[in-house]
């Protein structure tokens, strides 16, 4: 934990990692906390609250644990987690640590292409879902041999199968009492799939030691956290690592309670009437979120808020946000930066060093992060390069599940290389550069163009597709597809709308492309690989005179 500083060298010269040989993410956030303090504050539909002690987190997360052996499941498989932010997701997860699986959050708007492809993936033994998740994996069940059972949260009605188990029911039948399994720091815990620049998206293995590695990066953007009242919220979906291993985490092992709260859709206006109402203290909140809630007038008089720490990552926030922070919140907001794969490394803190608009902060205590080149040497301040992490780091992923080739692809030496390139001045403060890979950033999410590509593909009217990011002024960027028909299809808006609805559907609502222009050809290399980059090319020239 760290502790307040003169200044960010004094806090770099007195922090060090004390990563014990033996420990258990659900032990860590669920059974070292008084039973009495309150865990989860979960928002109902119709704006009640449930309050979960952690004393209930405990004998519910042994129950499901279990529940967990009761059908058969040993250490180290995977259990597919398909649920919002809600009370059971917690449980989940807790639970799956306790018992040494591992657990594999799945986000809830996937369609089934994206499920099947990551289920099968991670060979699941196991989902745990609601009735909407359930839907799909229904249609999916014939096509997932290693799936041994599905847990619903809700009524399964039409779509339950002979997989189908009652989640509550389960629980109410099963022991409190639960000896969780002894593992090592460096055991796996959790998979979370990552998008990919071609093909299917590769999924990051963590071991239970991230959590660890984790508490400095949220200690240091959230003004030292925890202090005395503090509550976190964020709209950010627990499948998520920022939502995951950002807030929801992090905050139990420091027995600080975390609010729940489902929504259909992001409200900025239900946002603001939300932290008001419940005190909400900490915040997690993406970019675009900012920007919505920005065009909100009076908020300050209207909702009233006491907010004292609030991060957000994934783009950089500019003067003007920053400014408009301070007056609606009263605080700065800090930025941070990470990725699936090495999450939390860079930070602000603007009680200890000043916030430089356009720029990510600086290392996180704990972090030894560098600009370097292609050869791995350091660059001198200001020189451009590529973003880099030194191991052995405790918040760095383990490998990719079952792909070596992408996993040493990922180094260069001892650099665990970002994909992403900035510089960094005299000061050590870092400015991001561009991604140096395809991967779109809309949002907040990182989206793989390959995986679009693919799903298109699956259309009877898609002969060839490239996919790529263009700019936009809210989502930073909003994802394009450019399409070659097959014979026979005729170019017109209706079939745009058809191709669209097919990725929503098949893939993921949050991946869909917002745009799609025809083309006769696409720009190809030798070798057959798209280029996306003349695609961006050409979408900067509006589409005009393509030069391939």
């Amino acid at each position: 934990m760290l502790s307040p500083a003169e200044n960010y060298d004094a806090l770099i010269a007195a922090t060090r990692w004390a990563i014990p040989e033996r420990f258990n993410i659900g032990v860590a956030v669920c059974d070292q906390q008084p039973a009495d303090r309150p865990a989860l504050i979960n928002v109902r539909p119709d704006g009640g609250l449930n309050t979960y002690k952690f004393g209930d987190l405990r004998r519910l997360t042994n129950q499901l644990a279990n529940v967990f052996t009761g059908l058969g499941l040993t250490p180290g498989e995977r259990v597919g987690i398909l649920l919002p932010q809600a009370p059971e997701t917690a449980i989940s997860h807790i639970a799956c640590y306790k018992a040494g699986l591992i657990a594999t959050p799945l986000f809830t708007l996937f369609g089934e292409e994206a499920l099947e492809y990551r289920l099968t993936a991670c060979t699941a033994s196991l989902v745990i879902t609601d009735r909407t998740g359930l839907e799909k994996i229904s249609a999916l069940a014939d096509r997932l041999p290693s799936l041994k059972a599905v847990l619903c949260i809700e009524d399964a009605g039409d779509f339950s199968t002979p997989l189908t188990r009652d989640f509550h029911s389960l629980l109410e039948k099963a022991s409190a009492d639960f000896s969780p399994v002894d593992s090592r720091a460096d055991d796996p815990a959790l998979i979370i799939f990552t998008s990919g620049t071609t093909g299917q998206p590769k999924g990051a293995l963590h071991a239970h030691r991230v959590l660890l590695g984790h508490l400095p990066g949220v200690e240091f953007p959230h003004e030292f956290f925890p202090q005395k009242g503090d509550l976190f919220w964020t709209p950010a979906d627990w499948a998520w690592i920022g939502g995951l291993l950002d807030v929801l985490l992090p905050s139990l092992y420091h027995g600080i309670p975390v609010l729940s709260y489902r929504a259909a859709k992001f409200d900025p206006e239900e946002a603001f009437h939300l932290i008001g109402k419940h005190k909400i203290r900490n915040m997690f909140m993406p970019p675009t979120a900012l920007k919505l809630m920005r065009q909100v007038p009076d908020p300050a008089t209207r909702f009233g808020t006491d907010v004292r720490s609030i991060g957000s990552g994934g783009e950089s926030l500019g003067q003007e946000l920053l400014d408009w922070g301070v007056s609606a919140f009263g605080v700065t907001i800090n930025e941070f930066y990470g990725q699936t794969e090495c999450n939390l490394v860079v930070g602000n803190c603007a009680s200890l060093m000043p916030v430089r608009s356009g720029s990510m902060g600086r290392p996180v205590p704990g972090h030894n992060v560098a600009i370097i080149d292609e050869q791995g040497n350091r660059l001198a301040a200001d020189e451009y390069g590529m973003i880099a992490v030194a191991r052995p780091d405790p918040v760095m992923f383990l490998r990719y599940w079952n792909n070596e080739e992408a996993t040493r692809a990922k180094f260069i030496g001892d650099w665990l290389i970002t994909g992403d390139t900035g510089r960094m001045d005299e000061a050590g403060y870092l400015r991001y550069g561009g991604r140096d890979d395809d991967v779109i950033t809309s949002a907040g999410y990182r989206i793989g163009p390959g995986e679009i590509e693919d799903c298109l593909l699956h259309h009877e009217a898609v002969a060839m597709s490239g996919v790529v990011g263009v700019p936009d002024p809210l989502r930073t960027e909003r994802v394009k597809a450019y399409v070659v028909l097959r014979e026979g299809f005729e170019a017109n808006d209706t079939l745009a709308k058809s191709l669209q609805d097919h990725v929503k559907t098949k893939l993921a609502a949050h991946e869909y492309p917002r745009e799609i222009a025809f083309l006769e050809s696409l720009p190809m290399t030798t070798t057959g690989k798209i280029m996306r980059r003349n695609l961006r090319d050409f979408h900067k020239n509006g589409d005009q005179d393509p030069d391939w």
